[in-house]
């Protein structure tokens, strides 16, 4: 048995590029930036915070979402795998990239209303786009409503 699943929480660099591919599928490529915050050790040497960039890649109607919703500096959590491909550059050499294709992907944070306010943004699941809705398991409830049950 094998496993291959990424989960990430980042910033989104650039706006994403969404091509349409014969029959109207639609790609959408952007890097997302994931940030290790720095520490000082006990010698007092101190670490600095430390970026790593992803490139993520979607489909379809996940794509579309993105087209939509989807701008540099939004918050994303994802969810997919992780995939390594060739290609040849200009000069002939061979060249290696590692993208993560998303299944899953969900807006965080808050975005301005029309006011210019702030508001919560909707929780928003690209496999929905895709998938059937899946109904919650009436043993372990809803995470929103539990998180009103709690005694602190």
């Amino acid at each position: 048995m094998s496993v291959n699943k990424v989960i990430l929480v980042g910033n989104v660099g650039k706006d994403p590029d969404v091509r349409y591919l014969e029959k109207n599928v639609a790609v959408a490529n952007f890097p997302l930036a994931t940030t290790e915050k720095g520490y000082k050790m006990s010698n007092g040497t101190e670490v600095p915070d430390r970026t790593e960039w992803h490139n993520i890649v979607v489909w379809r109607g996940l794509a579309e979402f993105c087209e939509k919703y989807v701008k540099k500096g939004s918050q994303l959590f994802i969810e997919g795998k992780l995939k390594t491909r060739s290609y040849d550059d200009k000069s002939g050499n061979k060249r290696y990239i590692t993208e993560i294709y998303a299944d899953t992907l969900q807006l965080l944070g808050r975005r301005p209303d029309g006011n210019g306010e702030n508001r919560p943004q909707g929780e928003q699941s690209a496999a929905a786009a895709q998938q059937p809705a899946v109904e919650a398991d009436p043993f372990v409830g809803n995470a929103a409503e539990s998180a009103d049950d709690l005694p602190f």
